[in-house]
């Protein structure tokens, strides 16, 4: 991790730069993938599984009842902590259904705006070596509360050609039931094409490395809605010497093992507690057993040295963190600061890894800057919002007069004319 010291703000938008050298080629590759898979659907998915994954498959999807008997392959105690995820996430999530309210805008005219759950979604959930069935809950959970007809699950076979356990619990928990073995851009592919075997979806879901993003941007412009931009994982940590040296490090490499385009960032006023996080990240880093993932992202990583708390959250607001951490002195004030960040852990005793897991909060977040412009997922973005109107006889004779002149003023008589032949027929039975 290197250190810099007191850079000027004109040096901000560099530090602020994400790890994406090289993206040029994935896309190239990606595009390839894109295409193969629409021309030889189901084929190609079981050849780029092979290739990629290193395992043959026959099947692409899971057989429900295998599904339905996850739980029995999980231990007890992992099963009765996805249990505690799930009431905790459901009971964040569940009041945010909007509920319908008619509005009456003008006496006679009656608006109002109702919440449909997408008809058919797809999740995208990494595999291989890191299962993140947290991330079934995640995406599952809000896609089951907004009434979403079809649910699909894809995810990368393990070495064996199997899917964890742990994953095939949590999505039968969230009503679930087709889940298929492919992973990386090939899936991304098929939920936005379609294959034989796997249904063309109406928007995309979930977290993965630079091909699943790319993927995910690429097919966006073609047709299908995706949930935001997101990429690798970031943390931002804002950390004075009130701050536990350990606590921070622990939280930095967190989030450095998901992979090694990862990022984090520590932006402190206290050189003395920079220094000690460093001390710190060496001795945690030795007993992880993901090191040499998470010694490839601290390569990416930085640590600020600021003149002030006010320097430190300005920093953060321009770099956009996917997760912020404020470990430092009058948390509650600088968190009212905060206007750009995917989601906010608030003092020393909020690990990210709470929001991770199970402390209700969602974990699918903006990354990359994007958290400038978007929002992390939520019950939101599984619904649609249709508005409706009413407008009695009596209403348009009042708002009549308003549209005919604003249509005329815009030269478009057609518009005025469905207003005034109405208004005509109205005045005539009168």
């Amino acid at each position: 991790m290197k250190v810099f010291e007191y850079p000027s703000i004109d040096n901000w938008a560099k530090l602020s730069q994400r790890p994406t050298e090289g993206f040029g080629d994935i896309e190239k590759s990606v595009k390839s993938i894109l295409e193969l898979v629409k021309r030889k659907g189901d084929k190609a998915l079981i050849e780029l599984t092979k290739k990629f994954d290193k395992v043959a498959i026959r099947k692409l999807q899971v057989d429900e009842k295998i599904i339905k008997s996850a739980a029995k392959n999980i231990p007890a105690p992992l099963k009765r902590a996805i249990d505690a995820a799930y009431k905790n996430i459901y009971t964040f999530h569940v009041p945010q259904i909007s509920k319908t309210e008619k509005i009456e805008t003008t006496p006679g005219v009656l608006c109002w705006r109702t919440s449909i759950g997408i008809e058919k979604v797809g999740l995208y959930i990494p595999g291989g070596s890191a299962p993140l069935f947290s991330t079934v809950l995640m995406l599952g959970i809000p896609a089951q509360i907004a009434g979403c007809k079809e649910v699909i699950l894809c995810t990368p076979p393990d070495k064996n050609g199997e899917i964890n356990p742990a994953i095939l619990y949590a999505a039968n928990k969230c009503g679930i039931k087709k889940v298929y073995s492919v992973g990386g851009a090939q899936a991304i592919a098929a939920m936005a094409y379609g294959t034989k075997t796997i249904p063309k979806v109406d928007k995309i879901f979930g977290p993965g490395n630079s091909f699943v993003m790319i993927a995910k941007q690429l097919v966006s412009l073609t047709g299908v809605a995706i949930d935001m931009p997101a990429g690798p994982s970031e943390v931002l940590v804002i950390a004075d010497d009130s701050a536990n040296a350990s606590f921070v490090a622990a939280d930095l490499l967190s989030q450095a093992e998901h992979g090694p385009d990862s990022q984090v960032i520590l932006v402190s006023t206290s050189k003395k507690l920079i220094d000690l996080v460093k001390k710190e990240l060496a001795l945690q880093l030795k007993a992880l057993p993901r090191k040499a993932t998470a010694e490839k992202a601290l390569a990416n990583s930085r640590a600020i040295l600021v003149n002030n708390l006010d320097d430190a959250i300005n920093f953060s607001n321009q770099y956009a963190p996917e997760h912020l951490i404020l470990s430092c002195g009058n948390t509650e004030k600088t968190a009212t600061k905060v206007i750009n960040a995917g989601s906010v852990f608030i003092g020393n005793y909020s690990p990210e890894s709470a929001g991770d897991y199970a402390s209700g909060t969602n974990h699918t977040l903006p990354t990359n800057g994007y958290a400038r412009a978007y929002s992390g997922v939520s019950v939101d973005s599984f619904v649609k919002k249709i508005t409706f109107q009413k407008i009695t006889p009596q209403g348009l004779l009042k708002l009549g007069p308003v549209i005919e002149i604003m249509a005329e003023a815009e030269n478009l008589q057609a518009h005025k004319n469905a207003v005034s032949i109405r208004i005509n027929e109205i005045k005539k039975k009168k």
